[in-house]
Protein backbone atom coordinates (compact mmCIF):
# COMPACT_ATOMS: atom_id res chain seq x y z
CA UNK A 1 0.00 0.00 0.00
CA UNK A 2 1.28 3.71 -1.28
CA UNK A 3 -0.39 6.69 -0.29
CA UNK A 4 0.34 10.23 -0.96
CA UNK A 5 -2.03 13.19 1.03
CA UNK A 6 -3.09 16.37 -1.89
CA UNK A 7 -4.81 19.37 -2.01
CA UNK A 8 -8.00 19.49 -4.21
CA UNK A 9 -7.35 22.69 -6.02
CA UNK A 10 -10.46 22.95 -8.63
CA UNK A 11 -13.16 24.91 -8.28
CA UNK A 12 -15.76 22.56 -7.46
CA UNK A 13 -13.70 19.95 -5.68
CA UNK A 14 -14.65 16.25 -6.79
CA UNK A 15 -18.14 16.99 -7.60
CA UNK A 16 -19.76 15.95 -11.15
CA UNK A 17 -17.26 16.34 -13.91
CA UNK A 18 -14.11 16.05 -12.14
CA UNK A 19 -15.01 13.26 -9.87
CA UNK A 20 -15.79 11.74 -13.72
CA UNK A 21 -12.26 12.36 -15.18
CA UNK A 22 -11.13 11.06 -11.51
CA UNK A 23 -12.87 7.74 -12.08
CA UNK A 24 -11.67 7.47 -15.45
CA UNK A 25 -8.39 7.29 -13.71
CA UNK A 26 -8.60 5.37 -11.24
CA UNK A 27 -10.53 2.88 -13.42
CA UNK A 28 -7.78 2.99 -15.54
CA UNK A 29 -5.22 1.38 -12.93
CA UNK A 30 -4.90 -2.35 -11.82
CA UNK A 31 -5.40 -2.20 -8.26
CA UNK A 32 -7.47 -0.38 -5.54
CA UNK A 33 -7.96 3.23 -5.21
CA UNK A 34 -9.23 5.08 -2.17
CA UNK A 35 -9.87 8.23 -0.54
CA UNK A 36 -9.30 9.01 3.05
CA UNK A 37 -10.99 12.43 4.09
CA UNK A 38 -11.85 12.74 7.35
CA UNK A 39 -10.53 9.52 8.66
CA UNK A 40 -13.31 7.45 6.53
CA UNK A 41 -12.00 5.70 3.34
CA UNK A 42 -13.58 5.81 0.04
CA UNK A 43 -14.07 3.67 -2.73
CA UNK A 44 -11.95 5.70 -5.89
CA UNK A 45 -13.50 3.91 -8.55
CA UNK A 46 -16.76 4.22 -7.53
CA UNK A 47 -18.71 7.38 -8.76
CA UNK A 48 -21.16 7.18 -5.82
CA UNK A 49 -18.57 7.25 -3.52
CA UNK A 50 -16.05 9.83 -4.96
CA UNK A 51 -19.56 12.34 -4.71
CA UNK A 52 -20.39 10.79 -1.09
CA UNK A 53 -16.72 12.00 -0.42
CA UNK A 54 -17.66 15.63 -0.53
CA UNK A 55 -14.37 16.72 -1.37
CA UNK A 56 -14.38 20.71 -1.79
CA UNK A 57 -11.88 22.87 -3.29
CA UNK A 58 -8.66 23.59 -0.98
CA UNK A 59 -9.52 20.55 0.95
CA UNK A 60 -6.40 17.43 1.46
CA UNK A 61 -7.58 14.23 1.06
CA UNK A 62 -5.59 11.39 1.02
CA UNK A 63 -5.12 8.74 -1.91
CA UNK A 64 -4.55 5.56 -1.53
CA UNK A 65 -3.30 2.46 -3.96
CA UNK A 66 -3.12 -0.77 -2.85
CA UNK A 67 -2.26 -3.93 -5.26
CA UNK A 68 -0.80 -4.17 -8.61
CA UNK A 69 1.49 -1.26 -9.97
CA UNK A 70 0.58 0.44 -6.85
CA UNK A 71 3.33 3.11 -7.40
CA UNK A 72 2.46 3.67 -10.70
CA UNK A 73 -1.83 3.70 -10.01
CA UNK A 74 -0.65 6.10 -7.20
CA UNK A 75 1.14 8.77 -9.42
CA UNK A 76 -1.47 8.29 -12.27
CA UNK A 77 -4.37 9.80 -9.42
CA UNK A 78 -2.05 12.20 -7.68
CA UNK A 79 -1.18 13.80 -11.36
CA UNK A 80 -4.80 14.23 -12.21
CA UNK A 81 -5.55 15.99 -9.04
CA UNK A 82 -2.79 17.87 -9.22
CA UNK A 83 -3.74 18.94 -12.63
CA UNK A 84 -7.32 20.31 -12.07
CA UNK A 85 -9.02 17.29 -13.38
CA UNK A 86 -9.86 19.32 -16.17
CA UNK A 87 -11.37 22.55 -14.47
CA UNK A 88 -9.35 25.61 -13.38
CA UNK A 89 -7.98 26.35 -9.83
CA UNK A 90 -9.95 27.98 -7.15
CA UNK A 91 -7.34 28.00 -4.26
Amino acid sequence: MVSEIVTVTNKTGLHARPANAFIKVALAQPCAIKIKKNDKLFNGKSIVNVLAASVKCGEEIELIAEGENEQRALDAVVAAVKSGLGESAGV
